[in-house]
């Protein structure tokens, strides 16, 4: 079956937008192609720094016919509904449509349309300068003299050339008849812009390929990506050296090169004395290099790798020597950084933060260091830390953030606290925390584990998380401008995974107290509190209970049951909310759990509708005496919901979630006898009523659990 290539040959794409420009021209294509009944086998694309290319294997040389039966007004229809079922169906006149009996309905029109099947090549002609002109770069720009007109084509960078060519294998493919912006579609490309420049004639994909090979470009990111990583591996381990692998620096050097050329550069060994991240954050933000590591050491080499585009006559000489010089003077420029840095104490930096202000209607960084320090030395004695380390680590822990060396990379924020900390000769908690406590940065990152440290991200998180709701500055939908959801998240990590117990109300009070104070200079009352945590919608504690969702949906546990548990009052202490859940998943996981949910249901269900027929809620305590005088199965279940709920209860006091859930799997003998032996709408108006109530027993036992209503199934 024939196959399609499509390359676009452009001015250099930046490499940060390569990858998602390929997976888009491929969507953007293969969907209109579907759309329009056009199927195909597979389809693959590629990108370099100076082109986007396209191949769909296995389409069919013309599509198929398509019959369609569509459905009309009735006979007699006003006017306008007539003419818009004619236009939509294509015909000039009713003479064109059927009119059909409908038993039910009566008569109406129905059109039958048919459309012979199109060749592919004219499909292809009409939809890819559609999706070349509106193609979603982030940026995109204008050129030339017909910049200036109504409709110019904007690419990422000046369009060059395009190649779209469609055929058989066997047979000399046709170009598919197009123009965009004054460029026609052909079978002529250029290889690599200094090694190869000539023309190049294609005609089909494996030509393609191959004949870029020859004019030294590789096509495929991945394949330019494994041929960077091995040379480096390679050439590191001849001089005896390990690289230092960093996954988001070889895709971007990935997308800057068509030929890569590894070679090795050296520096003087006098710059090891600048800490390792430093040096590593020199030369990969600016020279797109990778660092080296003394082989089976932790310790820097002075050395780097760089990958070139070129394939010099002198072996790489002149460009090694050019990296080495910026290097060199980018080095120089970090180690009197680090120098300049080391002279000033982190705690006489402090007074610079409070003329930097962290949001307009929340104050200054120096006030929310105030507030993070005070909450951190009350929650110390939670996490099992020392008050006086957390507060003083929470008052460092920002100070770096005016350090010449952050200034300059704002990646090393912490980290440069924590060294220029170990050097004055700070406690090492204090240190660990200056760069923990913004742990966790992402679901793979680290969660701190020192006590001063969890002390002080929890207290900077739920500051910031409780700020920005005082001032109504939450998510909404995907934005996110101040990582709130990252921050959430952390909390989360940081109880469960240590196993904290604290509850949540409390200290966002404090932390709202606090606010309150430095931000109106008021004292705040309680009362005002629930707004920002614990009222229904859109407040603090809901926000923890979705982002407690991701986090277990994560761990294989249904987001059902964390809202079963969440719907009880006072579910602010996160890791009994993860143990009530678990104990919940794994009753419900037993035959016992699962009929019982499915007593509850109907028990449920047939309160529903007596409370809403008789207006009253069945909400008091079934009379014991008047169902001991009645059936069996009635006097076995009041007296099973009696016990059940007492031992479900002592259960849950004593956090035996476990034990709560054994209590109520001995319910599911007797509600199951209950609804197939007594029949609750009894003649006897008292009988039917405490049955009723007997029903409400039932649910009350299942809600020391949870709220079972939230569960599906």
């Amino acid at each position: 079956m024939p196959d399609l290539l499509l390359e676009l040959r452009s001015e250099e794409i930046p490499a940060r937008m390569q990858r998602r420009a390929a997976e888009d021209l491929k969507k953007l294509v293969t969907d209109a192609l579907v759309e329009r009944g056009f199927l195909y086998e597979g389809a693959k694309a590629f990108s370099t720094p100076r082109r986007l290319a396209l191949h769909i294997a296995g389409l069919p040389a013309r599509g198929e016919a398509v019959r369609e039966e569509r459905r009309g007004p009735r006979v007699g229809a006003p006017e306008a509904a007539v003419q818009g079922f004619l236009k939509s169906a294509g015909l000039a006149s009713l003479d064109e449509a059927q009119r059909i009996t409908d038993p039910k309905k009566g008569e109406f029109y129905l059109a039958v349309i048919e459309r012979p099947g199109r060749e592919t090549l004219d499909v292809l002609a009409e939809l890819l300068p559609e999706i070349i002109k509106s193609f979603p770069w982030p940026k995109a720009m204008r050129w030339g003299a017909a910049s200036a007109q109504p409709g110019a084509l904007r690419w990422v960078r000046p369009l060059q050339s395009i190649v779209a060519t469609f055929g058989p294998e066997t047979e000399t493919p046709e170009v598919v008849p197009f123009e965009v912006g004054g460029i026609a579609a052909g079978t002529v490309t250029y290889g690599h812009r200094f090694l190869a420049p000539g023309p190049i004639e294609v005609r089909r994909f494996d030509d393609y390929i191959q004949a870029l090979e020859r004019a030294k470009v590789i096509l495929d990111a991945d394949r330019r990506k494994d041929v960077i990583l091995h040379d480096a591996r390679d050439l590191a381990f001849a001089r005896g050296l390990d690289l230092v692998e960093d996954e988001g620096l070889l895709e971007e050097v990935a997308g800057l090169v068509e030929w890569p050329v590894v070679l090795m550069g050296s520096f003087d060994a006098a710059f090891l004395d600048i800490p390792a991240e430093a040096i590593r954050a020199t030369i990969r933000a600016n020279q797109k290099c990778f660092v080296l590591r003394k082989s089976g050491s932790e310790d820097l080499a002075p050395a780097f790798i760089l990958v070139s585009n070129l394939l010099a006559s002198d072996g790489g000489q002149a460009i090694t020597a050019g990296n080495e010089r910026v290097v060199r003077a980018r080095l120089s420029d970090a180690k009197f950084f680090w120098e300049t840095d080391k002279a000033i104490r982190l705690e006489d930096r402090l007074p610079k933060l409070d003329n930097i202000v962290f949001h307009e209607k929340l104050g200054t960084q120096g006030e929310r260091i105030a507030r993070i320090a005070a909450l951190a030395k009350e929650l110390a004695p939670l996490v099992g830390a020392d008050p006086a380390l957390a507060e003083r680590a929470a008052r460092l822990a920002k100070a770096d953030l005016v350090t010449e060396m952050v200034g300059e990379f704002p990646e090393l924020q912490g980290l440069m606290g924590r060294k220029y900390a170990a050097l004055q000769g700070e406690h090492e908690s204090v240190c660990a925390a200056i760069e923990e406590h913004y742990k966790p940065v992402g679901p793979s990152d680290r969660v701190p584990s020192d006590p001063v440290s969890i002390a002080v991200a929890l207290a900077d998180k739920l500051d910031t998380l409780v700020g920005f709701w005082f001032i109504n500055e939450k998510p909404t939908g995907s934005k996110d401008p101040y990582a709130l959801r990252r921050a959430a998240l952390g909390v989360i990590r940081i109880v469960i995974e240590n196993g904290l117990r604290l509850k949540l109300s409390e200290h966002a009070f404090d932390a709202y107290k606090r606010l309150v104070s430095a931000v109106t200079g008021e004292e705040t009352e309680s009362a005002a509190f629930p707004r920002i945590f614990n009222s229904s919608d859109g407040n603090l504690l809901a926000f923890f209970a979705d982002r407690l969702k991701v986090y277990l949906r994560d761990q294989g546990a249904r987001h059902d049951l964390i809202d079963a548990v969440f719907a009880l009052p006072g579910q602010d202490d996160l890791l009994m909310v993860v143990r009530r859940v678990e104990a919940l998943q794994a009753f419900l996981e037993t035959e016992d759990g699962k009929n019982l949910l499915a007593g509850y249901k109907r028990a449920s269900n047939i309160l529903r509708i007596e409370e809403k027929k008789g207006g009253r809620a069945y909400d008091a305590l079934p009379d014991s005496a008047l169902a001991a005088s009645g059936e069996p199965a009635e006097r076995a279940l009041a007296e099973a919901l009696a016990g059940a709920a007492a031992t479900a209860s002592q259960a849950i006091a004593s956090e035996d979630f476990a034990g709560a859930m054994r209590a109520l799997s001995t319910l599911r003998a007797p509600v199951d006898a209950f609804f197939q032996d007594v029949t609750v709408n009894a003649p006897d108006p008292k009988l039917r009523e405490n049955r009723l109530l007997l029903l409400n027993a039932l649910r009350a036992a299942t809600r020391a659990v949870a709220d079972f209503s939230k569960i599906e199934g």
